[in-house]
C-alpha cells in the first residue's frame, strides 16, 4: 500500500475514455480530483488514443472503445467513474469487479441485503450476484440498491420503508429468474409488497416492451441511410480508412453520399483492402473480406456503419450481431428448419426475422405441423399450446442469438433456452449477446499466419491474450476482470471470497464464470496460486507481451499517411477572382487568334497527385495582401499533395508563424489537428518536396505559458475529444460582444457546445427545475459572454434568475473563457474570466 500521506490514489496511473456518457467536462473535474489524492494522470497519444503500456487504471463508462481488447490482454480493469466516488467516499481503493462497464457483468452497481431469508439461500444469492458485478451489504444503507426479502415485516424492510432509503424490495425469484437466464430482467413483476408473479397469472395480458438494444442493429443491409439532419462532422471516422464491397450492393448516390460524410469526419474511402482500416460488407466470404479479417481489421456490416453515423460514437462490431457481415449460406444444421416466432413486436420481431434467415433457416409467419422450432418470448400464447401437439420446440430467442454467435446449433434443452418467468415478456433482454470472434475465425477465415503482416500477427496475439484471460464459461463468458498491482487485497477479499468462487452453494442451474487454470511450463501437477499473486503473474506475462510489442504498434500508427476530404482550395471572393482570371486568359487567347499570332502547342497538364496531407493557415505573413502570390503557392503545394483546406473541413495541420486565437486555429485544433510552424509551408516551397511534419512542430513556449497550455497535449485531447469537449454544455453570448458573435459561435459548436443569443426578451430558454427534480445534483454551470458595457449589465440580473430558476450555476464571463477552454482543449474554469474580474490578456 502506499503512503497515507501520499494520496488515496497515489499508486493509481489512470487513463479516461471519452464517450456520450462520460464527457470531457466530467473528465476534467475527475482528473483534478483525482490528481489532487496523488494519482497520475495520462493524457491521449498524438493520435488520439491511450497509452494502455503505462496505465494501472482505465476509466470508461463503456467497452466499446477500440483499445478495450488490448486492455483485456494486458489484465488493465476498465471500469466506470462510480470507481472514483465509491473508493473518495470510502476513503479507500474499491474494488474493480463492481464497476465493470462490461454488459455481460448483469448485477453491475447492484448492492443487495438479504433480509430473513434462510443462510443457504442468502450464500447463494450474494455468492452468485457477486460474481456478475453485484456488492452485498450487510445492514440497509444509503448505498443499498436491493433488499431481498420474502415479506415486509422483516426488520431491515422496514428499516429501509422508515428511513426512506431508495432501494428496491424484491422477491428472491428475481435473482433465480436472472441467473438461469444469465440476464438481467426487469423487477417490476417481483416487487414487493405486492409482486404481480403471486397475485397474477402468466396467461393475463402483459406489454410487449421497447428494447434499445436493438436500435440500428435489426438487419445486416438497410435498404436507405437514416435521416441525420443537420448535425456536426461524423468524428468517428478520423483517420480512418474505409472501403466499401462491391456485395453491399448499394447504388452510386448511396456511395456519393457515404464517401462525403466519411470524408467530412477526417476519413477517406479507399479500393484497396491492403490500404484500408476498416471494412464494410454484406457476407463472410470473398477475398476481401478473408483478407482483412486475418489481418484483423475492423470488419461490419451496412448497419454497422450507419451506426456510427448516427451516434458519432465508436461500438465494436461484435457486440450487436447483425453489425457483423453473414454468412451467406447460412449456418450448417439449420438449413432444413422452419422456424415461426410468438409474442415478440415492433423492431424485436423484424429482428429475429433477419436472425433466422442469416442463419440458413427458412422464417414463418405463421406456425404449422411442419415447422420445427417455435421462438416465444411468453410461454403462454396459442402457439405455444399447439407445439408440443405439433412436435415443434418452443425455446426463446436466447437459443438462436446464442447458435449464431457461436457459429453452430446450440442444443434446445439447455435450461436457459427453455426458462420463461411468468410475468417477464423476454423481448426486454434481446440483442444483448455478443459474437465469438475465435468461433469467426475458426470457420470462415483460419490460418493464413504465412501472409500475415507484423502488424497482423501482434494483433492476433492481443486478441488470443485477451480470450484466454476471460471467463471461459458462463453467463459472464469473455469477460475480463482486471488485476491491480501491490493491493493488500484480492479483487474479492472485502468479501472473504478468492477471485472465481462464489459465496455457499449456488444452483445447480446457475453457471457461475470460473476463471481457467493457468498452468506454467514445467508445472503441470501443480495448483495454481490464488489472491493477488496468480494475478500479478498472469498480468506480468501480458504485460511483457504488449510492451515488446508496443514499440513496433507506435512505430506504424507514426508512418500512417492520414488522408481526409479533398476540397476545392478556394472559395468565396477568391473562387470569384480565379474564375475572371480564367476568362480574361481566354478573351486574350482568342485576341491573338484572331491578329494570326501563332500559339504554342498547349502540353497537356498531368493529373494532380492524391492528397496526402490537407493543412488550414492562419496568419502567414507571406500571404498578406499579395492574393496573386498566395494562388501561386497554393497550387504549388497541391501539386506536391498539400491542399490548404478552409476552416471546418477535415484537416491534418493548422500552420501559423505563433499559437493564434483565431477562429481557423481554434477550430482545426478542435478536430485534432496538430500545429506546424510556418516555415513547413516555406521548406515546402524552397525544396519542391514535402519535408517531415514532426520536424517543424510549432514551438511557442512564451504563449503556452500565457496560456497556460500546451499544443501537443491539446492536439492529443482534441482527437480524443472528437468535437466533444464542451458537449451538452449551454452557451449563450449577447448580441452585441466585440468581434461579433458568429466567431464565438464557430469555436463554441466546434467544440460541441450547445450555442444560443440571449436576448432577454420575457419567457425563458432553460426550464424552471429545482435540486429535487435534478435529482439531488449540485447545479451545472451555464455560461453568458459578454462584456462590461453598461447596456449589456442591464441583461445579467435576467440571465441569473434564467440560470437560478433551472437550478443551474449563472457565470457570466468574458469570451476570453470560450477561447482559453478551445486553447487547452480541457473544460476548464478560472474566476479570473467572470466579466466583473476581467482585465484582458
Amino acid at each position: 500500500m502506499a503512503d497515507a500521506g501520499a494520496g488515496l490514489f497515489a499508486d493509481c496511473e489512470i487513463a479516461f475514455v471519452p464517450s456520450n456518457s462520460l464527457a470531457p467536462k466530467l473528465i476534467s473535474e475527475l482528473s483534478t480530483i483525482l490528481e489532487d489524492n496523488g494519482a497520475v494522470i495520462h493524457e491521449p497519444r498524438r493520435d488520439g488514443t491511450l497509452a494502455v503500456e503505462k496505465v494501472t487504471h482505465i476509466i470508461s463508462n463503456t467497452i466499446d472503445f477500440p483499445q478495450y481488447v488490448e486492455s483485456q490482454a494486458v489484465m488493465i480493469p476498465v471500469i466506470t467513474v462510480q470507481w472514483i466516488t465509491s473508493s473518495v467516499s470510502r476513503r479507500k481503493l474499491a474494488q474493480v469487479r463492481p464497476f465493470s462497464p462490461d454488459p455481460r457483468m448483469i448485477f453491475s452497481e447492484v448492492v443487495v441485503t438479504c433480509a430473513g431469508l434462510p443462510v443457504m439461500d442468502r450464500e447463494s444469492i450474494v455468492g452468485a450476484t457477486m460474481a456478475l458485478g453485484g456488492q452485498e451489504s450487510k445492514e440497509v444503507s444509503r448505498l443499498t440498491t436491493h433488499i431481498c426479502a420474502l415479506t415486509m415485516d422483516d426488520p431491515k424492510v422496514k428499516q429501509a420503508a422508515a428511513g426512506r432509503v431508495k432501494c428496491k424490495i424484491v422477491l428472491p425469484h428475481w435473482f433465480d429468474a436472472c441467473f438461469k437466464l444469465g440476464k438481467r430482467i426487469e423487477e417490476a413483476p417481483y416487487l414487493l409488497p405486492d409482486p404481480e408473479i403471486l397475485h397474477r397469472t402468466p396467461e393475463d395480458k402483459l406489454e410487449i416492451p421497447v428494447n434499445n438494444n436493438l436500435e440500428g442493429a435489426t438487419s445486416t443491409n438497410p435498404q436507405w441511410l437514416p435521416d441525420v439532419g443537420s448535425r456536426s462532422p461524423c468524428t468517428v471516422f478520423q483517420s480512418r480508412k474505409v472501403l466499401l464491397c462491391k456485395d453491399l450492393g448499394i447504388t452510386h448516390r448511396l456511395t456519393k453520399v457515404l464517401k462525403d460524410i466519411i470524408h467530412d469526419g477526417g476519413g477517406r474511402l479507399v479500393d484497396d483492402v491492403d490500404e484500408c482500416d476498416t471494412l464494410i460488407c454484406q457476407f463472410r466470404q470473398g477475398h476481401e473480406y478473408v483478407q482483412a479479417a486475418q489481418s484483423c481489421k475492423d470488419i461490419g456490416s451496412l448497419s454497422w456503419l450507419y451506426y456510427l453515423i448516427v451516434h458519432n460514437q465508436w461500438r465494436s462490431p461484435l457486440h450487436r450481431l447483425l453489425h457483423y457481415p453473414v454468412p451467406q449460406d447460412g449456418i450448417e444444421g439449420f438449413d432444413k428448419m422452419r422456424i415461426t416466432v410468438s409474442n415478440y413486436g415492433g423492431e424485436a420481431r423484424i429482428y429475429l426475422e433477419n436472425l433466422i434467415k442469416a442463419c440458413g433457416a427458412q422464417f414463418t409467419k405463421t406456425m404449422k405441423p411442419d415447422n420445427t422450432h417455435l421462438i416465444t418470448a411468453r410461454n403462454t400464447s396459442e402457439k405455444c399450446k399447439a407445439a408440443p401437439e405439433w412436435g415443434v420446440h418452443v425455446v426463446n430467442h436466447l437459443w438462436i442469438e446464442e447458435s449464431y454467435a457461436k457459429c453452430e446449433v446450440k442444443p434446445i434443452n439447455v435450461p436457459k433456452f427453455n426458462h420463461f418467468p411468468p410475468r417477464t415478456n423476454l423481448g426486454e433482454i434481446i440483442g444483448q449477446t455478443f459474437l465469438d470472434e475465435s468461433k469467426l475465425r475458426a470457420i470462415y477465415y483460419p490460418g493464413g499466419e504465412e501472409t500475415m503482416s507484423p502488424r497482423a500477427k501482434r494483433k492476433r496475439q492481443v486478441l488470443q491474450a485477451a480470450k484466454e484471460n476471460g471467463y471461459q464459461k458462463g453467463p459472464a463468458e469473455g469477460v475480463v476482470i482486471g488485476k491491480e498491482d501491490d493491493r493488500d487485497f484480492d479483487v474479492m477479499r472485502d468479501h472473504e471470497a478468492n477471485e472465481g468462487m462464489t459465496r455457499g452453494k449456488v444452483s445447480a442451474s446457475v453457471e457461475t464464470p470460473v476463471r481457467a487454470r493457468r498452468v506454467q511450463p514445467g508445472k503441470e501437477n501443480d495448483t495454481p496460486a490464488t489472491g493477488s499473486t496468480g494475478g500479478r503473474s498472469a498480468k506480468a506475462k501480458a504485460r511483457d507481451l504488449l510492451q515488446c510489442i508496443a514499440p513496433d504498434i507506435a512505430l506504424y500508427e507514426k508512418e500512417k499517411k492520414r488522408q481526409s476530404k479533398s476540397g476545392a482550395p478556394w472559395g468565396g471572393k477568391r473562387a470569384a477572382d480565379m474564375v475572371e482570371k480564367e476568362k480574361q486568359e481566354k478573351e486574350e487567347a482568342l485576341a491573338e487568334v484572331d491578329e494570326g499570332v501563332k500559339r504554342p502547342t498547349k502540353k497537356a497538364r498531368p493529373s494532380l497527385p492524391e492528397v496526402e496531407t490537407r493543412i488550414v493557415v492562419t496568419g502567414f505573413k507571406r500571404w498578406i495582401g499579395d492574393k496573386n502570390k498566395e494562388d501561386h503557392d497554393r497550387r504549388k503545394l497541391r501539386d506536391l499533395g498539400v491542399q490548404v483546406v478552409q476552416e471546418g473541413q477535415p484537416c491534418d495541420f493548422v500552420v501559423a508563424p505563433n499559437v493564434m486565437r483565431t477562429v481557423k486555429f481554434l477550430c482545426a485544433l478542435a478536430r485534432g489537428a496538430r500545429v506546424l510552424s510556418t516555415s513547413f509551408i516555406e521548406e515546402t516551397l524552397q525544396r519542391n518536396e514535402v519535408p517531415s511534419p514532426d520536424d517543424f512542430l510549432l514551438g511557442d513556449e512564451a504563449a503556452e505559458k500565457k496560456y497556460e497550455m500546451n499544443l501537443e497535449t491539446s492536439s492529443s485531447r482534441a482527437k480524443s475529444n472528437r468535437g466533444r469537449l464542451l458537449q451538452g454544455i449551454p452557451i449563450y453570448c449577447t448580441e452585441k460582444i466585440r468581434h461579433g458573435a458568429g466567431s464565438y459561435q464557430t469555436i463554441a459548436e466546434a467544440n460541441g457546445a450547445i450555442f444560443k443569443l440571449y436576448k432577454a426578451r420575457s419567457g425563458t430558454t432553460i426550464k424552471p427545475t429545482t435540486a429535487e427534480e435534478d435529482g439531488g445534483a449540485p447545479p451545472e454551470p451555464v455560461y453568458l459572454l459578454s462584456n462590461k458595457s453598461p447596456e449589456e449589465k442591464q441583461l445579467w440580473p435576467r440571465f441569473e434568475e434564467m440560470a437560478r430558476n433551472g437550478h443551474m450555476e449563472p457565470r457570466i464571463v468574458a469570451p476570453d473563457w470560450l477561447l482559453d477552454v478551445a486553447m487547452a482543449q480541457c473544460v476548464r474554469f478560472n474566476k479570473k474570466f467572470l466579466v466583473e474580474n476581467f482585465n484582458g490578456q
